[in-house]
């Protein structure tokens, strides 16, 4: 229910959060799908004869579009301040779509691999917009919750790009499957120009504080749960208040913004490790293609019910244990992905490898998102998603070196083990109880209850 003490908007109807979440969720699907289609079609692009592509090529090219997306990400880290997450979002859907289209009539690979970072910068905005959006329209005590279902339609789309590839290929050309990727242009941007709110935080931050109180009502939010009352930290010596990027490097969030940094590193490497060479790295274990893909579809299938029922867990017992246990988790699949073991039973490990990988990240943001006060939160996520796209660029890379120097493909699973294991101690020493939206509105010492004088 609205507020009868807070403005609305002249013939606003009442919604609700979930309009945000689904539009966000739908918006994710494309992102999971523009980029898991590279993985479904990274074997037949080697065996693709009107191209020159070796392993290497195509986990250099596989790395194009994570390149793209650490500098849309980073980009959108300075420009949410400047414009606000509704215009970012829109604007990101139009730029991946048409980058999508073009690369249907990629020439050859060179245009392609091109075409391929310039869809990553997309990409890139809308990850950080959407969980920052999502975390701040959901019920306080269910943002992680409400964050893992939207971000399940990551895998949602690796599932979608997975089947797709399974029931077109080889009989089709590869290139349709990245004219799919095109379709949130004329079906996803005309509902979300009319539905999308702006962020309640950007518009009480830059002074237009009625119109946020009047959105945060309209959506049935409570507006104290999104603007914190605590004092923003101004610069030295004058009145003007610090940028939200800027407050991340000071003392007291630095620790947090490191290791968040470090864990998404971690994450992202599994994530993009393992969806762009499971495929191939099956087939070098002796599989066929079909069954191959078929891993890639397990993955994600585990990414989606794993996450949203650690989520679920997360919520009531919190986030940075069920991290933890979800890092030490995809170690444990993926070093058992190593050993010959029967069909079924391999099916069981990648699925407990997708919760581990692909969910554990999908974890990792909600944790970031709500560490820190709303009105920091869509920064924070811009930078350490942006430093974790380092990640995200070396998982490509790693598998094709690998395959190139015939190492073994049980050498990709040692390497993701170790990530695995790295991640989790570094999610282990992010600082605790100390965001204000999760210590008490405002908290300025830890306390629920206590608000900033």
């Amino acid at each position: 229910m609205s507020r009868p003490d807070v403005p609305q908007r002249p013939g606003a109807k009442q919604r609700t959060g979930i309009l945000v979440l689904i539009l966000c969720f739908v918006t994710i699907v494309f992102d999971g799908y523009d980029l898991v289609v590279y993985g479904s079609t990274v074997p037949t692009l080697i065996a693709y004869d009107d191209w020159n592509l070796d392993s290497g090529g195509a986990g250099l090219i596989g790395s194009m579009a994570l390149v793209g997306m650490l500098l849309g990400t980073m980009t959108v880290g300075f420009l949410t301040d400047r414009l606000g997450r509704r215009r970012i979002m829109l604007g990101s859907i139009v730029w991946f779509s048409i980058c999508m289209l073009a690369t249907v009539f990629a020439p050859n690979e060179y245009v392609f691999g091109v075409l391929r970072f310039l869809t990553g910068i997309g990409l890139g905005g809308v990850v950080p917009t959407c969980i920052a959006l999502t975390v701040e329209f959901a019920p306080k005590e269910r943002r992680n919750f409400a964050n893992a279902v939207m971000f399940s339609g990551y895998s949602v789309g690796g599932v979608i790009a997975a089947v797709s590839a399974i029931t077109l290929l080889p009989d089709i050309n590869f290139k349709v499957l990245y004219l799919l990727g095109a379709l949130p242009l004329v079906t996803l941007l005309p509902v979300a120009y009319k539905f999308l709110p702006e962020s309640i935080s950007y518009l009480a931050r830059t002074g237009r504080d009625d119109e946020a109180r009047a959105t945060a009502a309209q959506f049935g939010v409570l507006y104290e749960d999104v603007v914190s009352a605590e004092p923003i930290v101004a610069k030295p010596d004058t009145d003007a208040v610090q940028s939200g990027m800027r407050e991340l490097f000071t003392p007291r969030w630095l620790r947090s913004t490191i290791l968040f940094a470090l864990a998404n590193f971690c994450g992202l490497l599994l994530v993009y490790g393992l969806n762009t060479w499971l495929p191939q790295i099956m087939r070098s274990a002796g599989y066929a293609l079909g069954s191959a893909l078929a891993f890639l579809l397990v993955l994600n299938l585990g990414a989606i019910v794993g996450s949203i029922s650690a989520s679920y867990i997360a919520d009531r017992i919190g986030i940075q244990k069920v991290v933890i246990t979800s890092f030490l988790a995809a170690f444990g699949a993926v070093m058992l992905l190593s050993v010959n073991l029967p069909m079924a039973l391999l099916f069981v490990f990648v699925a407990f490898a997708g919760l581990g990988s692909v969910g554990t990240q999908i974890l990792v943001g909600g944790f970031c998102a709500t560490h820190y006060p709303q009105r920091l939160s869509a920064n924070a996520l811009a930078w350490s998603l942006g430093v974790g796209r380092v990640g995200a660029i070396c998982g490509p890379i790693i598998g094709g070196i690998i395959a190139d120097l015939a190492f073994g493909y049980q050498v990709n699973f040692y390497v993701f083990g170790a990530v695995a294991v790295a991640g989790a101690a570094v999610a282990a020493l992010v600082p605790r109880n100390i965001n204000a939206a999760q210590a008490g509105v405002g908290s300025v010492s830890g306390r629920p209850g206590v608000r900033a004088p």
